[in-house]
């Protein structure tokens, strides 16, 4: 049996191909092969596999997977039945146990915009009040020192 899937290790995408399976893991064949005891993910139509290699030789492994593997599910589905590859398009799959809500991070996203503005918006009040208090310091210290030494000359010549 060869079954066509998508293999992702790490960041990267590739073809692979399935040549055995059963219930907790599958023998594939891959030309971008990962190393012994890396983690991979595979999908086969709207099925994800999760697994570790367990073994490597040459362009083959052996994945021992992390949950049951539904083996009906992936020889049976569509693409098995019309031999096509599946892309890296495919739907999305979410593995979560509790799936994000659309509102709930729209929500948290408007929270952390509108801290970051009013960060923003202070550091820059502090940033032109000490602008402003270092400009207007030293010409009100001279008035200062001239309206001091007018007033000691009045003293002085009464």
């Amino acid at each position: 049996m060869v079954v066509h899937a998508r293999m992702r290790v790490g960041a990267r995408w590739s073809d692979a191909c399935i040549l055995n399976i059963s219930s907790r893991g599958l023998l594939i064949r891959s030309p971008e092969p990962a190393d012994r005891g890396s983690y991979v993910e595979l999908r086969r139509g709207d099925q994800v596999i999760i697994g570790r290699v367990v073994w490597r030789s040459g362009a083959r492994l052996g994945l021992r997977a992390q949950d049951r593997v539904p083996v009906e599910a992936i020889v049976t589905s569509k693409l098995a039945l019309s031999r096509s590859t599946p892309t890296q398009e495919s739907a999305p799959v979410e593995r979560r146990r509790v799936p994000r809500e659309h509102e709930q991070s729209r929500l948290h996203a408007r929270a952390m915009e509108f801290a970051s503005i009013v960060l923003i918006g202070v550091t820059l009040s502090a940033a032109v009040f000490s602008m402003v208090t270092g400009a207007v310091a030293s010409p009100l210290s001279r008035v200062r020192t001239a309206l001091a030494g007018q007033a000691a000359e009045r003293v002085d010549s009464r």
